[in-house]
């Protein structure tokens, strides 16, 4: 597998784990983005872009996050624990979108984020550092939530 790019955009001041997002270029002709760089028990670690798992309300049938008591559309009071549990019995909120298929290439996309967070990391350090630009993506919203909220 070619990586033909890594973007990485820095989150400042952030009071959960999530340290950074980037993109991914895949032999110049895939991008995969949103994809988090979160600091673990264990250290740093890559998780892949992913969306929250809905399911239908019985009344009206609109979309629900598995963890809503309440229809966000008719108000029906909807029934606990809907998710599905994984094999450790865990309760499964989240899809990934995009992911590696084994661990092999797991290694490699998360070790050539990784190399890129702490090369940017280091950058962001040095007097006169200027972010990568992305003006392509609305990371700001997400860290201008963050601050406001």
């Amino acid at each position: 597998m070619e990586i033909s790019e890594i973007r990485v955009k820095l989150l400042e001041n952030q009071r959960d784990k999530l340290r950074a997002f980037a993109s991914l270029t895949i032999a110049n002709c895939l991008v995969i983005r949103d994809i988090k760089v979160i600091e673990g028990p264990a250290g740093l670690f890559v998780a892949m872009p992913s969306r929250k798992l809905m399911d239908r309300c019985p009344e009206c049938a609109a979309k629900n996050p598995l963890r809503a008591r309440f229809c966000n559309e008719c108000a029906c009071p909807l029934e606990g624990e809907r998710e599905a549990r994984d094999v450790r019995g865990k309760p499964r909120l989240y899809a990934d979108i995009a992911h590696p298929i084994h661990q092999a290439a797991r290694d490699l996309v998360q070790g050539a984020i990784l190399a890129a967070y702490r090369a940017e990391f280091e950058r962001s350090q040095q007097d006169g550092y200027v972010a990568q630009n992305f003006d392509d993506l609305d990371y700001h919203a997400y860290e201008e939530a963050e601050i406001g909220g």
